[in-house]
């Protein structure tokens, strides 16, 4: 498994944002790569992005939709991205019972199932790269998103056990906690909402979507081999914890 042409990398929640980037900065790198979506037009706009049929429909909430997706993959992927996420923010005591499941079934209990399922394939090639995309929230806390905290604050937890589990094989599990990144949601802030977010930044800028890529094609390749069990911080300095 020296050549990373020969890998397939599957990149869950790849239709836009830090999803598209990891996706893209993995395909340069010379791997295989299928991203998911939730619908049919977000898988579609991943094949154009990625070329071919590299679009997939995903809900890492349905376990009923994950093996039908990677049963549409050539091959079994051998490196895991595991960024689909969703916010339902609000404070605890508005919180509605469906604001906190959703968030913990999709952002948790997902990356337990998309996990799974793709295990036995790296097991099988006694090599393999599950790289899980947290959040600084899920060291820092932040008001009024208690439920999507909670959910990376637990795939930390899950990060840590999963690689002592796996280790034997050769596959190494990381977590990769980004800061405030420029995305499209970003890009709706007010100046005012901007310049505090800034404030909370030694930088003083936003990260950048290909940086994040850059760090997750880093932890999917031979170099990164001695890693594992680890949350990396890219966040401009705002937290280090």
């Amino acid at each position: 498994m020296s050549d990373s042409s020969e890998r397939v990398a599957l990149v869950t929640g790849a239709s836009r944002g830090i999803g598209a980037a990891i996706a893209l900065t993995l395909k340069a790198a010379g791997f295989d790569v299928y991203g998911s979506a939730t619908s049919e037009g977000g898988a579609a706009a991943i094949s154009d992005a990625l070329g071919a049929q590299r679009g997939l429909v995903l809900r890492t909430d349905d376990p009923d939709s994950i093996k039908p997706a990677l049963d549409a993959m050539a091959h079994p992927p051998v490196v895991l991205v595991n960024n689909a996420g969703i916010t339902r923010d609000n404070l605890i005591l508005r919180m509605s019972e469906d604001e906190w499941t959703s968030v913990l079934n999709t952002n948790l209990s997902g990356v337990y199932r998309v996990s799974k399922a793709v295990l036995r394939g790296m097991m099988k090639a006694r090599w393999g790269r599950i790289i899980n995309i947290g959040s600084v929230v899920g060291r820092m806390g932040n008001a009024g998103q208690a439920n999507y905290a909670a959910s990376k604050a637990g795939l930390e937890g899950l990060t840590r056990a999963l690689a002592q589990e796996v280790a034997s094989r050769n596959i190494t599990v990381n977590a990769v906690a980004p800061g405030f990144i420029e995305t499209d949601m970003t890009a709706a802030l007010t100046d005012e909402q901007r310049a505090l977010m800034l404030d909370r930044i030694p930088l003083g800028r936003m990260g950048q979507c290909d940086e994040v890529g850059a760090l997750i094609a880093f932890l999917a390749g031979d170099s990164a081999g001695y890693i594992t069990g680890e949350t990396i911080q890219i966040n401009g300095g705002m937290y280090s914890g």
